[in-house]
C-alpha cells in the first residue's frame, strides 16, 4: 500500500474510535476506579478495540490472509469486550481464550513441528496474553510499549529477515497511534479494557511467533522482556507472601511507582517501553540469535530488576504480609 493508503486508513480508525467513544458513552461502557485502580476518575473502558479492528480490516483488504489468525483474533476479542460490560463466567471465558489459542498455533503450523514446539508456544502465547492483561493499569503503558515492538518487529522485517506482511505491522502500529492519542496523557480519554489488552497481545505473539518460527530463534522473546521480569517476579513474590495470585493486586512495579512513589502514570511507562527499546536494540545488534548471550542478558537485567524492586519497595514490603 502507498502512504496515501496508510493516512486514509489512520484517519478511518480514528474516526472508528470516535464513533466507539460514542458508543461507550450511550451504553455508559466505563471503569470506575476502586481500591486496586491507579486512577481516580470514571473513564470510558474498550478503547483498545481498535486494535482489533485494526487486525481484522488487514483481514479484509489483504484478500483474507491468515484467516485462521483472524477468526480467532475476533473471537477471542468479542469475548474480552463482553467480560468488560457483563463479567462473564470464567470457564467461558477461558474456553474461548483457548480456541483462539489453538487457532492461532493452526496458522502458524505448530502442529507440524516437534512437541516442545508446542509446549513453548502454549507457555509463551498463555504468559504473554495474561501478562499484558495484568500490566494494563496506568496510562500509556499498554499502546507505548506495544508501539515498540511492533516498531522492533517492523524494522527485524525489513532490515533482518522478512517473516511476516508489512501492511499488517503498520496497520496495527497506526492502531496503537490512535489509542495512544487517547490514552497517553495525564488524564486519559479510554482505557484499552480487557478487549484492547488481550487483542494486542494475541496480535504480538502472533507476529513473534511467526518471527521465531521462520528464523528457530527463540531469542526473540526477549523483545517482551520487560513485561515478563515484572509479571514473573510479582507472581514469584506474592507467592512468597502466601497471597491469591488470582486475586487482583497492586503489586506490580510500575504500580508502587505510580501509587505509592506517585510519579506520573506518563513517566513510568515512557520508564518501561525505553528500556525495552534499549533491550530490544541489544537483541537485534549484539544478541543476534545467540542462546548464551540471551541467557546473560536475561540473567543480568534480572538480578538488575530485583536489585532495584529491592531498593525502593523494601524487603518487607517484598517478602513480608502485607495489604496490598
Amino acid at each position: 500500500m502507498s502512504l496515501l493508503h496508510y493516512i486514509l486508513l489512520l484517519l478511518l480508525l480514528y474516526v472508528i474510535e470516535l464513533v466507539y467513544f460514542r458508543l461507550a458513552n450511550h451504553f455508559n461502557i466505563i471503569d470506575k476506579p476502586n481500591s486496586r485502580s491507579s486512577h481516580s476518575a470514571v473513564t470510558l473502558r474498550g478503547g483498545g478495540i481498535i486494535f482489533c479492528v485494526a487486525g481484522l480490516l488487514f483481514f479484509g483488504i489483504s484478500n483474507f490472509q491468515y484467516v485462521y489468525f483472524a477468526i480467532g483474533l475476533f473471537a477471542i476479542s468479542v469475548i474480552s469486550f463482553l467480560d468488560d460490560i457483563l463479567t462473564l463466567n470464567n470457564k467461558i471465558r477461558l474456553s474461548v481464550h483457548l480456541m483462539a489459542v489453538l487457532l492461532l498455533f493452526y496458522q502458524l503450523d505448530i502442529y507440524s513441528l516437534p512437541w516442545y514446539w508446542l509446549v513453548f508456544a502454549g507457555i509463551f502465547v498463555i504468559g504473554t496474553i495474561n501478562a499484558y492483561n495484568f500490566m494494563d493499569g496506568i496510562n500509556g503503558i499498554t499502546g507505548g510499549y506495544s508501539l515498540i515492538a511492533l516498531a522492533s518487529l517492523y524494522y527485524i522485517n525489513n532490515y533482518v529477515v522478512d517473516f511476516t506482511s508489512n501492511d499488517l505491522l503498520i496497520l496495527v502500529g497506526l492502531s496503537t497511534l490512535v489509542f495512544n492519542f487517547f490514552n497517553f496523557r495525564p488524564k486519559a480519554k479510554c482505557f484499552a479494557g480487557d478487549v484492547g489488552s488481550v487483542s494486542i497481545a494475541y496480535i504480538i505473539v502472533f507476529l513473534i511467533g511467526q518471527l521465531i518460527i521462520k528464523t528457530e530463534n527463540i531469542t526473540y522473546i526477549l523483545l517482551l522482556l520487560v513485561y515478563g521480569l515484572d509479571v514473573v517476579f510479582t507472581v514469584f513474590f506474592r507467592v512468597i507472601r502466601k497471597e491469591n495470585i488470582f486475586e487482583a493486586h497492586r503489586s506490580h512495579f510500575y504500580q508502587y511507582l505510580a501509587n505509592q512513589l506517585k510519579w506520573s502514570h506518563l513517566l513510568v511507562s515512557l520508564l518501561y517501553f525505553f528500556i525495552q527499546l534499549l533491550i530490544n536494540c541489544v537483541l537485534v545488534f549484539y544478541v543476534k540469535g545467540s542462546i548464551s548471550l540471551m541467557l546473560a542478558l536475561t540473567l543480568t537485567l534480572s538480578v538488575l530488576f530485583l536489585v532495584v524492586r529491592f531498593l525502593v519497595e523494601g524487603k518487607s514490603r517484598l517478602v513480608g504480609k502485607n495489604n496490598l
